[in-house]
């Protein structure tokens, strides 16, 4: 495989306006993303940025970036825009997109993504981490994937996704984490795909892929990334970054 990461972002956020740029220790955040996705030695890093004043702060912590026009429906239609761009030829046959706003993912959660990759049958892949208890699992914000691993094994095929606590039944459950792996090709097929109707019932865009039928697979970890989507997150990133010397 040929992996490039790309790192979607844009300023409008509605619990934390401009985060991209929200300083973290004299850096923005999107630079400290760019220093774990770099920390992972997965490949190239670029982003894929909704304003000018991203692709500014991308460049300046040493990273490509590409401006992607504020019309696309999803951060995955910006990744496929911005490799269009910066890989025409079709170089990088892996496109790894990491949500802007893992300041903290640990290098070896996000390697983990390409594992699923290792079945050619499969065509794209993400990670899960155990549901700590019943609280989690009834939360709707915390996606849940459906999916089962036998014995040791560290990939499965994660076969629906959804807000409600699935599967039914004694057992582990999964929380979904929104970390992809796309094949080159399935990821220009999923952004050419309309809306799917599960996907539009449940809101989340990776069931467009399943009811296509493709494939997912996922690669479990023990925790997942920290997301930073309000103020208190932010206070919460600034105070693990320290902690863990990347101030």
């Amino acid at each position: 495989m040929r992996p490039i990461l790309v790192i979607p972002a844009r300023m409008a956020a509605t619990r934390l306006p401009g985060k991209p740029l929200a300083d973290i220790h004299g850096r923005p955040m999107i630079a400290h993303v760019i220093d774990r996705a770099r920390e992972a030695g997965i490949g190239p890093v670029a982003v894929a940025a909704g304003e000018p004043e991203i692709v500014d702060a991308a460049r300046a912590a040493g990273a490509a970036a590409v401006l992607v026009a504020d019309d696309v429906p999803s951060g995955t239609d910006r990744v496929q825009r911005a490799i269009a761009a910066l890989d025409p030829e079709g170089r990088h046959d892996v496109v790894v997109n990491l949500q802007g706003d893992f300041p903290t993912i640990a290098p070896e959660t996000l390697r983990a993504v390409l594992e699923p990759l290792a079945d050619p049958a499969v065509d794209i892949g993400t990670l899960v981490c155990p549901i700590a208890d019943e609280e989690e699992a009834n939360t709707p914000s915390f996606v849940k994937a459906a999916c089962a691993f036998e014995g040791a094994a560290r990939v499965a095929p994660t076969l629906y996704f959804s807000r409600l606590p699935i599967p039914w039944g004694d057992g582990p459950r999964w929380h979904h984490i929104g970390v992809y792996a796309y094949r080159r090709a399935a990821l220009d097929r999923f952004v050419a795909l309309p809306a799917s109707p599960l996907e539009m019932r449940e809101k989340l865009e990776q069931l467009r892929a399943l009811e296509a039928g493709m494939r997912i697979a996922a690669a479990r970890v023990d925790h997942g990334p920290f997301g930073v989507d309000t103020p208190h997150d932010l206070e919460r990133a600034r105070s693990l970054l320290a902690s863990r010397g990347h101030a």
